[in-house]
C-alpha cells in the first residue's frame, strides 16, 4: 500500500503527518524521517483496524491540496506499508 502523506512543521520544530486518504490517520514525528516512520506505523494500524471491522479501506488519490497559509514548512511525499516497504 502507498499513500500520500502530508508533513507540516510546527513552531516548535517538529512535524504533524496526516494522509489524507485516510480520514483521521494523524501523527508526529521529531523529524523528518522519524514523522515518516510514524506515518507508516499509524497507516498499518489504520488499515489494520478498517480490516477487522469489516470496513472498505481507501486508496490513495496523490493529487492533494495543501493550505500552507499557518505552516511555517509543508512536505508531500508519498509512504509504502507492508511487504514492498520492507523489501524497498
Amino acid at each position: 500500500m502507498t499513500y500520500t502523506v502530508v508533513l507540516e512543521r510546527e513552531e516548535d520544530g517538529r512535524y504533524t503527518v496526516s494522509v489524507p486518504a485516510l480520514e483521521g490517520c494523524i501523527s508526529w514525528g521529531d523529524t523528518v524521517e522519524h514523522a515518516l516512520a510514524m506515518a507508516r506505523d499509524a497507516i498499518a494500524v489504520f488499515v489494520e483496524h478498517l480490516e477487522a471491522h469489516g470496513l472498505p479501506v481507501p486508496t490513495d488519490d496523490p493529487r492533494v491540496t495543501v493550505d500552507v497559509s499557518e505552516a511555517t514548512q509543508v512536505v508531500v511525499t508519498r509512504v509504502t506499508v507492508g511487504e514492498a516497504a520492507a523489501v524497498a
